[in-house]
C-alpha cells in the first residue's frame, strides 16, 4: 500500500461489519498513486470511480483493466484470488466496497428475496460487470465522500448510506419481469435451489433430510449441497439455523410469546435446547435479550 494520507491524497477504510468494508480513495496530485491489498476469493468487489480513472493490475501487471470516470465494475471469482492492485490516476476519486458472500446474501436474499449468486454449473467462471454509475447512486457516493458528521455517528451514517447505495445499484428496472438476479446464469438450477430454501423455511419445525429435499426439487444431492453453498454462502442446515434464530429473535421482540412458545415455533422441543442455540447465535439468552430491549 503506497497511497499515503497527505494534503492532496488520502485513503480511508471503514469496517461496516464483519465481511463488509468501505474503501475511499482520493488522489488530487498530478502523479499516479498505488494501492495494494490482499483479499481472498470469498469477497465480491464493487469499485465506483466518481472522477478520473483507476487502472486494475492483474497477475503482477501482466494485464490491466481501466475503471473510467462515472463507471462501476463488479468483480468476483470463487476459484481464484483477486487481490486489489490499483494505479490511481491523478485527479481521481473512488469508492470500493468489499462484501463477503454471506453478507451479500444476507442483504439481497434474506431481506429482499433476491438471488445473488452464481449457479453450480458456472461456479468455475469469474463474474465481471462494467456499467455506468446511475445518477441516484452517484448522489449517494458524493454524500459519502463529502460527509461532515460527528465521529460518534460516522459508522452508523456510512452503514446507512452504503445500504442505500447497494439497493439503488441493484434495483431492478421497471421493464424487467420477475425477480432481479445480479448473478443469474442458469435460471432453472437457481430456481430449484431457491425452492429448496423455501421448503426448509416452510418446514423449519420438521425439516426434510437433504436427500428428501434434493429429490423434491429434482436435483442430485451433490448439486443441492454445492449449489446451496454457492448461492447462499452456507450449508443447508447452517442457513436454516441462522434463519430460525433470526425468526426467533423477531418473535421475542413482539413480546407476545414466552421463551417456550418461541422455541417450539422454530422447532425446539425443549426450552433448554432453544436457549443454548439462541446463546450460540447471539451470545445472550432469550430472556436476557428481551430485557435488553426494554433498556
Amino acid at each position: 500500500m503506497t497511497l499515503k494520507n497527505n494534503a492532496q491524497s488520502s485513503f480511508e477504510e471503514f469496517v461496516l461489519e464483519d465481511g463488509f468494508h468501505l474503501l475511499e480513495f482520493r488522489n488530487k496530485t498530478t502523479n499516479n498513486q498505488r494501492f495494494e491489498r490482499d483479499i481472498d476469493n470469498s469477497f465480491i468487489q464493487l469499485h465506483f470511480c466518481l472522477q478520473g480513472t483507476i487502472k486494475f493490475l492483474f497477475n503482477k501487471g501482466a494485464y490491466s483493466l481501466d475503471v473510467l470516470d462515472k463507471r462501476v465494475i463488479l468483480l468476483y471469482n470463487p476459484q481464484q484470488k483477486l487481490p486489489i492492485n490499483l494505479e490511481i490516476r491523478p485527479k481521481t476519486t473512488a469508492i470500493s466496497l468489499l462484501i463477503s458472500i454471506k453478507q451479500f446474501h444476507y442483504l439481497f436474499s434474506k431481506e429482499a428475496n433476491y438471488i445473488p449468486f452464481l449457479s453450480d454449473e458456472n461456479s468455475h467462471k469469474k463474474y465481471y460487470d462494467d456499467s455506468e454509475i446511475k445518477k441516484s447512486v452517484l448522489d449517494v457516493l458524493q454524500q459519502i465522500i463529502n460527509k461532515k458528521i460527528n465521529n460518534s455517528i460516522k459508522d452508523l451514517y456510512l452503514k446507512g448510506k452504503v445500504y442505500e447505495l447497494l439497493s439503488l445499484h441493484f434495483q431492478k428496472e421497471e421493464n424487467i419481469d420477475g425477480e432481479y438476479c445480479p448473478f443469474l446464469v442458469d435460471e432453472s438450477h437457481v430456481l430449484k435451489i431457491r425452492k429448496a430454501k423455501d421448503i426448509i423455511i416452510t418446514n423449519m419445525v420438521e425439516p426434510p433430510s437433504l436427500q428428501e429435499l434434493a429429490t423434491e426439487v429434482g436435483i442430485t444431492l451433490k448439486k443441492l449441497k454445492e449449489g446451496f453453498k454457492q448461492i447462499y454462502g452456507d450449508t443447508v442446515y447452517s442457513f436454516l439455523f441462522d434463519y430460525k434464530m433470526e425468526h426467533a429473535r423477531k418473535l421475542l421482540e413482539t413480546n407476545k410469546h414466552n421463551v417456550n412458545e418461541v422455541g417450539a415455533q422454530v422447532g425446539y422441543s425443549t426450552a433448554s435446547h432453544f436457549i443454548a442455540a439462541f446463546k450460540k447465535k447471539f451470545g445472550t439468552t432469550p430472556k436476557q435479550y428481551v430485557k435488553s430491549l426494554s433498556l
